[in-house]
């Protein structure tokens, strides 16, 4: 019956396993009480608050961008709806 034991390649050994990245760990302010905390944290250990990277897709852009982009926008539709021969 031990014959039919199927090999997974372990050999019980943990030590080996691990990943010897020594390099330290990123850290960022708290936008609340400005205590570093991991980048990868979703909550401040000392204050509690939610630390959330900006998400909006505009956030970041200059203000000319935002309306070239609105007004792009506002030309495909108008292009699509069959008004552009009444301009």
């Amino acid at each position: 019956m031990d014959d039919d034991l199927i090999d997974d390649g372990w050999d019980g050994n943990d030590e080996g396993d691990w990943s010897d990245d020594d390099s330290p760990a990123e850290t960022i302010p708290c936008p609340a009480c400005g205590i570093d905390v991991y980048e990868e944290a979703d909550q401040c250990p000392a204050c509690g608050e939610f630390i959330v990277g900006e998400t909006a897709v505009l956030a970041d852009k200059p203000t000319w961008y935002v309306v070239l982009a609105v007004l792009g926008i506002i030309a495909v539709l108008i292009a699509l709806s069959g008004l552009a021969g009444v301009f």
